[in-house]
């Protein structure tokens, strides 16, 4: 129904220019202009989330996540030679026997603080030992299964996160983004990608390690490559062999369960900082502008610094249960993951269970840094949201 002014006296025409208002059966006699807004408001509401996920491309998560796993593994790949050689009985062996020619006791019969000291000196003696008697190319050993183990389970990873917390988000949660649905998303995406990927990190971890049989500029070696190590693997194991060490994978979804959740609240109380600036109308500071460069980065950082941290002896027990699965006298030393965890802890104490701990975390953290900044970087170039 529309009411013209000229029905009124001395009233002047209506010019065409001017729309007249109209009368709605759910917004009553309202202004053209404010109901069109109204109902573009009420058009982004549940019903247009559901249009903009049919609109997203799945895939966008998939290359996101894997050129952020490949850029990181490249980068880091001298340290994480280097954690898991420090992992491994053979170098923890190794180190021990130079702490008895020197009169130092074991870490576990140390003082906290100088058993950390002592650990992270032996760190720096193994990484400039490497290079001097194996080459600079040893810092790279084993980067070629890794980038084929790390490219697909962190494009596994990131697309099984994005598009699992949309669908969780979507059909249990009435479209709203929780902590328990990264919880969900986070725990499903790490045995999705655990179980795709074991075999290609069992190869890594033993061609890593394969020093140990390794004779004069390197004759002896077990494995020529990656492989050989697959096909003696199968032909001696069988293909369970190819998956040892899943069960310790498994336990460490729990790392990336919680570094996922760390961050996504992270990545929340950076989006309400900057909101609640925005709406103060206060200038921003030097400080608020740092904040907004380097926040996502801080966050994936310090999510997977705290979530390593508490995970870490599983690391340490996935890598025993990975190495050939016999000690020198033929026999079987761990036969399963509570076997192994007890073990290492009855023979060399607490501390074998953070072997490794400092070479790690400097790799894994500005590891996280650059592999999150790729993947939010290369998922907005493709004018994709990380977000439910």
């Amino acid at each position: 129904m529309v009411a013209h002014s000229s029905n009124y006296p001395g009233a002047s025409p209506v010019t065409p220019d001017i729309k007249p208002f109209t009368q709605d059966r759910e917004l009553g006699q309202v202004d053209p202009g404010r109901a069109q807004d109204a109902r573009e408001q009420i058009a982004s509401g549940p019903a247009a989330a559901g249009a903009n996920i049919k609109e997203r491309r799945p895939w966008a998560h998939f290359v996101a996540g894997g050129l952020g796993g490949m850029t990181a593994a490249t980068l880091t790949s001298p340290l994480d030679v280097l954690k898991t050689r420090l992992q491994s009985t053979f170098y923890q062996d190794q180190l021990a026997r130079s702490r008895a020619a020197k009169g130092i006791p074991a870490p576990n019969q140390l003082p906290f603080v100088r058993a950390a000291w002592l650990h992270i000196s032996e760190t720096g003696q193994i990484l400039s030992q490497i290079p001097k008697v194996e080459g600079w190319r040893a810092l790279f050993k084993g980067l070629g299964p890794n980038l084929i183990g790390v490219v697909p389970a962190r494009a596994i990873n990131f697309w099984a996160y994005g598009n699992g917390k949309k669908f969780i988000s979507s059909n249990f949660f009435n479209g709203q983004e929780t902590a328990a649905v990264h919880l969900f998303a986070a725990a499903s995406a790490g045995i999705i990608t655990g179980t795709a990927t074991n075999p290609i990190w069992l190869v890594k971890t033993r061609l890593q390690l394969d020093k140990q049989t390794a004779g004069i500029e390197g004759r002896g070696r077990q494995y020529r490559n990656a492989w050989d190590c697959v096909l003696q693997t199968i032909r001696t194991e069988g293909v369970r062999g190819l998956y040892r060490g899943l069960s310790a994978s498994y336990l460490g979804v729990s790392e990336s369960t919680l570094q996922w959740m760390l961050y996504e609240q992270a990545k929340h109380s950076l989006a309400r900082r900057s909101e609640d600036l925005r709406l103060s109308g206060r200038t921003p500071t030097w400080w608020d502008r740092t904040v907004e460069w380097t926040g996502r980065l801080t966050a994936a950082g310090g999510a997977k610094f705290c979530a390593a941290l508490i995970t870490y002896p599983h690391e340490v027990v996935r890598t025993r249960l990975r190495q050939a699965p016999v000690d020198a006298a033929g026999n079987v030393k761990y036969k399963g993951l509570w076997s192994c965890f007890l073990t290492v802890f009855r023979e060399e104490g607490m501390p074998a269970l953070y072997g490794g701990l400092v070479p790690h975390m400097l790799r894994v953290v500005p590891s996280a840094a650059i592999m999150f900044g790729v993947y939010e970087g290369v998922l907005k170039g493709l004018g994709e949201s990380s977000g439910v």
